[in-house]
């Protein structure tokens, strides 16, 4: 599991105990649960921000180290989370996107981006017919990991149209026979 994916399944967990928390009956102790959450967020935030003025203020190498924050996965989902990122919404998803592009490029494949609308993100994969065999499924399960990767808040990746389907490299033996039954190559031999 990638640091993304355990980020995200984090996320995932942290969600469902706060659901939990709104079903609690005690209107009390459900205000009293919110609020300590808040409070831990609050104190995060405050580090964080304190972490990067420090780094700030150290000149040139501090702001190489704030760009390289900015680009670790964990750490950027957590700079998001706080708004202290970096980097704008547009930056990292283009970066996420070229990191799923140049994957796909080994692929035989590639990805276009159609529109970004309220960060609803939606693309278009060209398969192409040398795609060594990666699924439709494969190769967006790789651009999508790749766009959250780097804008975890970005609320959805949407592929539109339709993919060709990669070609495999596999001939069934029948396209090979003719109707008699030969093989169309033995029919060429036999001449």
């Amino acid at each position: 599991m990638t640091e993304s994916e355990e980020f995200r399944e984090r996320i995932g967990r942290i969600d469902g105990l706060v659901q939990e928390i709104d079903r609690i009956a005690d209107p009390a102790v459900r205000a009293n649960a919110k609020e300590l959450m808040q409070c831990v967020m609050d104190l995060h935030r405050a580090g964080f921000e304190r972490t990067l003025e420090i780094l700030s203020n150290a000149g040139e190498p501090g702001a190489r180290l704030i760009q390289n924050l900015g680009k670790d996965d964990l750490i950027s989902s957590l700079l998001v989370l706080y708004d202290l990122h970096p980097e704008d919404f547009d930056t990292r998803l283009n970066r996420g996107i070229e990191k799923g592009r140049q994957r796909l490029t080994k692929r035989g494949a590639s990805v276009d981006v159609h529109a970004v609308d309220d960060r609803v993100v939606r693309l278009k994969i060209h398969a192409g017919g040398h795609s060594c065999g990666s699924t439709t499924q494969e190769l967006e399960s790789i651009v999508r990991e790749a766009v959250f990767a780097t804008a975890p808040d970005a609320f959805e990746v949407i592929f539109e149209g339709e993919q060709e389907q990669p070609a495999s490299g596999f001939v069934p033996l029948t396209s090979l026979q003719g109707s008699n039954g030969s093989t169309k190559a033995g029919s060429a031999l036999s001449r």
